[in-house]
């Protein structure tokens, strides 16, 4: 069996591989919101940096896999193949590669790594790889036959909420003091007449309610404010659009006596709602737990729509484990020549 490579060097290969792209991740065990089409090409028309190169593996036409990279220099002057998307911003990243083509996949992309035109690189680096992958299962090996050296770590960690059927059946997965907790605070908040949750839709204005959940992101904490740059921004309000333009949006908020306290930018994607950022208005509602309180009502708004699980994503805080999420790690694959 002979698999082609061939190799996208500018914006044009999103467009070229459009119509293939989607269809292959959902081929594969690397399905995430992160690695879509529409995720990839924002990010790298915002926040990409360095030289794109979009590996694609072919079988008798058929694509097979995609490496979507960027190659760059590091702050020792290595040049590093990274893949778009980058730590900061996507939580789950991998080799796009179709179910049991892996070890094939990956041999013909550590085959075109060693050709003169492809090997202008000192480090690859894979981040956000999840814990069960493939990539990690199988790539390691297949670099150090090569006489290339590989390390795995631990990136993070993604606490998740396998979901049950009904909201009563959700509370009794919370141990005893947490689910007596959020009872507490849900009580608290309710005893406000004016106090409503929503989700963003066609009756709103998309461009208005980005804006207010942009703002209240960077109210949340001052390293917050910091990270959201004007160029930040753009890509997080080009991101609204096209994820709302696939389906996959859900831009929640918690509104006491008018005001917004609390929002959450989520994915519903492969019947899961993913938790990607947040914002808080901390100073108007000290006591409300209003984060919490939103995302109580977002997990049951999940569970009354059959949603598999509740992903908070990256980040160790507390209150994502009092409300029932259990670790799942992302790891860093690093192969070094």
């Amino acid at each position: 069996m002979t698999l082609s490579i061939n190799t996208y060097q500018d914006v044009r290969g999103f467009n070229e591989l459009a119509g293939e792209w989607n269809d292959l991740l959902h081929r594969s065990a690397a399905d995430t919101v992160f690695l879509t089409l529409e995720f990839q090409r924002v990010w790298w028309r915002y926040l990409g940096k360095g030289d794109l190169r979009i590996v694609t593996v072919r079988d008798d036409g058929e694509l097979v896999g995609i490496a979507p990279l960027f190659s760059t220099a590091d702050s020792a002057s290595r040049r590093v193949l990274a893949i778009i998307g980058g730590v900061e911003v996507a939580d789950y990243l991998d080799l796009i590669v179709a179910r049991g083509r892996e070890e094939e996949v990956y041999t013909a992309l550590l085959d075109y790594l060693t050709w003169p035109e492809a090997s202008d690189w000192d480090v690859f680096d894979l981040c956000n790889v999840h814990q069960d992958s493939p990539t990690l299962a199988l790539l390691p090996a297949l670099a150090e036959t090569r006489g290339w050296s590989t390390s795995v770590a631990k990136e993070d960690a993604c606490p998740i909420v396998q979901l049950p059927g009904s909201w009563d059946e959700y509370l009794q997965i919370l141990d005893k003091k947490h689910r007596h907790e959020l009872r507490r605070k849900l009580r608290r908040a309710e005893a406000h007449e004016r106090l409503r949750w929503y989700i963003v839709g066609s009756v709103h204005d998309l461009n208005t309610e980005v804006e207010a959940f942009l703002d209240l992101m960077a109210a949340s904490a001052p390293d917050k404010e910091t990270f959201l740059t004007p160029q930040m921004r753009s890509f997080f309000r080009e991101l609204a659009h096209v994820t709302d333009d696939a389906g996959w949006l859900q831009l929640v908020f918690l509104e006491i006596e008018g005001q917004r306290a609390a929002a959450y930018l989520n994915f519903v994607y492969d019947n899961r709602v993913m938790v990607y950022n947040s914002g808080l208005d901390w100073q108007s509602f000290p006591r409300l737990s209003t984060g919490i309180v939103l995302a109580a009502y977002t997990i049951r708004h999940a569970i009354e729509h059959g949603r598999d699980a509740f992903d908070f994503m990256q980040g160790d805080e507390r209150y994502k484990y009092h409300l029932g999420g259990h670790d799942v790690e992302v790891r860093r694959l690093t192969i070094r020549k």
